[in-house]
């Protein structure tokens, strides 16, 4: 069974742009991405989009689908009524590079100022040992495919683009709680998520936990735990009156 579906699609460049109407085949069992390559293939071949795997896993063709930040390949055309004008626009949190492609290397430069996993160093390769629930605690956060559309609709940076330079997002500050979780990790991570990864920035409304395609706790596993400790440092008074007595830092 198939259709004559309506969709609106952005085009442009970094110096501007606009949606622009097609009315393109579907069929039954497609998703959007399978949409966007027939449009290629019939009506607009200098369309472009960023995509791989086309099976959910290599976090590539991120966009956004009537306004909700989401996997092209994940999203089946089945949710939506055959009358419906469906919008097709790139992520609106980064740079417009050309139609639905987007510059995303602000979380690579936010990925490369996080100390690596410093383990202690008496213990060599193939003598780490950790309890089962710390193996699970972090396995969640390494299902992660970095399709950053817990980034991307994050209103931190989404809406206030001045954040940029000193809030790493939800994505990397979940890695900075992986490793601070990390029963081996000897590195102190509290204070580098507060001061150098805009900790404080985030406002619990787990909008990024709603859009993630894996499904990862990020906001109660990763971000609140990471509060708690920055919290329990900061302005617990027991804390506080302990480390004025033995001069902690």
């Amino acid at each position: 069974m198939s259709y004559q579906g309506k969709f609106r699609v952005w085009r442009g460049d970094d110096s501007g742009g606009a949606l622009e109407d097609f009315t393109v085949e579907v069929n039954e069992g497609e998703v959007v991405l399978d949409i966007i390559h027939r449009l290629q293939a019939t009506q607009a071949p200098d369309l472009a989009v960023r995509w791989n795997c086309k099976a959910g896993k290599c976090g590539s063709c991120s966009a956004e689908i009537n306004g909700r930040p989401g996997l092209l390949c994940m999203t089946r055309m089945s949710i939506f009524e055959e009358s419906e004008t469906i919008t097709v626009t790139p992520m609106r949190t980064f740079p417009i590079i050309r139609d639905l492609v987007t510059d995303v290397s602000y979380n690579y430069t936010k990925a490369r100022e996080i100390p690596s996993f410093a383990p202690p160093k008496d213990l060599a390769p193939g003598e780490y040992r950790m309890q089962q629930v710390d193996v699970e605690r972090s396995q969640e956060f390494r299902k992660c495919i970095e399709c950053f559309l817990c980034q991307n609709t994050c209103h931190v940076i989404r809406d206030h683009e001045e954040n940029k330079e000193a809030f790493s997002g939800p994505r990397f500050l979940m890695r900075v709680a992986e490793l601070e979780m990390h029963p081996l990790d000897t590195a102190d991570r509290v204070d580098q998520a507060q001061d150098d990864h805009g900790l404080g920035y985030c406002n619990i409304t787990k909008c990024c936990s709603e859009v993630c395609p894996e499904h990862i706790h990020i906001t109660d596993n990763a971000l609140i735990p990471m509060k708690e400790r920055v919290a329990d440092r900061k302005y617990d008074p027991i804390v506080w009156l302990g480390n004025k007595l033995f001069k902690r830092s």
